[in-house]
């Protein structure tokens, strides 16, 4: 067979169901492999005998090796033996929904079987616009791994789940914190099955999980029994019940531009190659991690579809974040927002807007940020947010708008990120710049779990400050990022002041793979920083409660106007609201007409003012203010 890939697309390409399909009398199986000589279905009574019973399985003209198995087989382990120009290799499913320990097996389930009270009634939450969400990023162990916290379910899907869990000092900490401050969905780093944990071992081990092995089975270690297909599906639909049932919605981070390992991966011996790109006679290396996923390819571009439907259908997920999202193309990205909304009208889908490396993959085809028009409806991280407000993550001594470098050029762009990246006539930036479409094309972050925390950084830009001076800082830039129009992100922690010292008199900056102790959430922290973690948890407050910080189209952001006020501090008039700006180490002045109400200024932020102030304002140094007219 001639294997030129546009050929395989053009002549088997395949639209019918793949996987095992389950019914109490019978499970079929079928698996697309044109290329193989033969292949052959094994089951297994668990996820650890070595026993088997195999079954032939016949070729059809698409190259779809087909077998059915008669008979009740609701928890039985399969994998399928193939052989390819005479290499024989067994392997799991690529269609798995579920496995055992390691994900060496996939295994067949029945509904009934991971059926968990409620979940016929559960709903993904509804959400009228991306710009009504405020998303927290966090990490299923970093959310219970904490000393000072007393879950019963430690680093496990059901740690999200538990109530009355108290921290040293006796306060509410896990969901109950994270309800009480208002955030309105939980992004969840990876919790799809990845490679780099063994889920048989007994010694704690941690990773963030961007190294996928299987893309529609939940992660074996985050559950209470790796070695139970069944018992990892439950307990994923316990937590998103749960978090629906208090108000929050769930999105998943998924990783679709590369596999932990490409030859010996569950794609590379079913179809060696197909899935993945090369430069020649190796794997092109986009992602940094060794390969990169050919999303190009029909069948590829075909699988991304398909296990994220089956992702939003079997767990009611509210959105997808997509890793590295510049490695996909265009054209297989909007194809899956299209089918994701047929599924769920209000679903959140966002990613980053660019490679991690050089890519075979032509530009003009690229989910990249610059590239946002041409995406349907897909929203991307605003690194001109998070650089311009701190400075470049690539040097941990650079100063943002915030932190030390408040140049007019600076102010600029602190307006148009404001802004949504949306163009605005009076913001002297080309208009290229301004790359977002709408608002609701622009993530807005200054902290995420890659690099430095948002206050590590201010820790190492800011040398010379006292913790007062940075923690002001840190308020001021909080604020920036949740009035900004677009969609505001924050990572778990954040607003408790989330440090990760590296135990030398730095700090960690990638802790992708660090122990427990320096990447879980210290919930003593919520009592040592209570001031910090209020004033989020107002602006968040004040965000919900007013339509003008959550503007929609671009011809509403054009509406907004601003005034330069002393040194490089500036207000903006955004309907009946005025957000006042000032990083310099003086206070400025703003002139008024008429009353206004105070809801936020560098100490306090509610939803109802708090103070009131007529014929001028003073901004204080390093703080914002935000007006309501009386």
């Amino acid at each position: 067979m001639e294997r030129s890939f546009s050929d395989i697309d053009k002549k088997y390409y395949y639209s019918g169901r793949l996987g095992a399909k389950y019914t109490r009398a019978k499970t079929d199986f079928a698996v697309w492999s044109p290329c193989a000589e033969d292949v052959k279905l094994r089951l297994y009574s668990s996820c650890t005998t070595d026993a088997a019973k195999e079954h032939s399985m016949t070729m059809d003209s698409k190259g779809v090796w087909r077998c059915t198995v008669t008979g009740d087989l609701d928890g039985v382990y399969y994998t399928y033996v193939v052989t390819i120009d005479g290499r024989t290799r067994e392997t799991p499913d690529i269609y798995s929904r579920t496995a055992g320990v390691n994900g060496e097996r996939s295994m067949v389930f029945s509904p009934r079987s991971v059926h968990i009270d409620g979940w016929e009634n559960d709903r993904p939450m509804c959400c009228a616009s991306p710009a009504d969400a405020v998303i927290y990023e966090l990490h299923i162990r970093d959310l219970s791994m904490d000393a000072s916290a007393d879950f019963a379910h430690r680093g496990k899907f059901l740690a999200l789940c538990e109530t009355g869990v108290k921290n040293s000092f006796g306060e509410p900490v896990g969901l109950e914190y994270i309800k009480r401050l208002g955030i309105t969905h939980i992004h969840l780093l990876p919790v799809m099955d990845f490679a780099t944990v063994d889920e048989s071992s007994t010694v704690p081990q941690f990773n963030w999980g961007y190294d996928p092995l299987h893309y529609n089975v939940p992660e074996g270690s985050y559950s209470t029994d790796p070695y139970d297909g069944h018992t990892r599906v439950r307990e994923l639909r316990q937590l998103v019940k749960t978090l629906h049932d208090n108000g929050i919605g769930v999105i998943l981070d998924v990783v679709y531009n590369h596999t932990y390992s490409a030859e010996d991966s569950p794609f590379g011996r079913i179809f060696p190659h197909y899935y993945y790109r090369h430069e020649g006679k190796v794997y092109s290396n986009g992602s940094g991690c060794g390969n990169e996923l050919a999303t190009e390819r029909r069948m590829v571009s075909r699988f991304i579809c398909d296990s994220l439907c089956a992702l939003a259908r079997d767990y009611h997920i509210d959105g997808f974040r997509f890793d590295l999202m510049g490695l996909m193309d265009i054209r297989t990205l909007n194809r899956c927002a299209k089918r994701l909304r047929g599924i769920n009208p209000d679903i959140i889908l966002y990613g980053e807007g660019w490679t991690g490396g050089a890519t075979p993959l032509p530009e003009a085809k690229r989910a990249v940020k610059h590239l946002a028009c041409k995406t349907d409806g897909v929203a991307m991280f605003s690194d001109d947010i998070r650089d311009g407000i701190k400075g470049s993550v690539f040097d941990d001594k650079d100063c943002g708008y915030i932190n030390g470098a408040a140049s007019k050029g600076h102010r600029e762009l602190i307006r148009s990120v404001l802004c949504g990246g949306v163009y605005h006539p009076d913001i002297k930036r080309e208009k290229w710049q301004c790359w977002a479409k709408t608002p609701l094309s622009s993530v807005n972050y200054v902290e995420a779990h890659d690099n430095l925390t948002f206050y590590d950084k201010l820790c190492v830009s800011m040398s010379k400050a006292d913790i007062q001076e940075r923690i002001r800082v840190d308020k001021m830039g909080a604020a920036l990022v949740i009035f900004a129009q677009g969609i505001p992100f924050i990572q778990a922690g954040q607003e408790l002041l989330r440090s990760k010292p590296d135990g030398n008199g730095g700090y960690v900056h990638d802790s992708y793979n660090s122990p427990d102790s320096i990447n879980c959430i210290k919930w003593d922290d919520i009592t040592y920083n209570r001031t910090v973690m209020e004033y989020y948890r107002g602006l968040i407050a004040i965000r919900k409660a007013r339509r003008e910080l959550r503007m929609t189209d671009a011809d509403e952001i054009r509406s907004i106007r601003f005034e330069d006020l002393s040194g490089n501090a500036f207000a903006m008039y955004i309907g009946g609201l005025i957000f006042a700006v000032n990083p310099n180490k003086r206070a400025a002045r703003l002139r008024l007409s008429g009353s206004y109400g105070v809801l936020a200024d560098g100490d306090r932020a509610a939803e109802e003012p708090f103070a009131t102030v007529k014929g001028h304002a003073s901004v204080a140094p390093q703080s914002i203010l935000l007006l309501d007219k009386l």
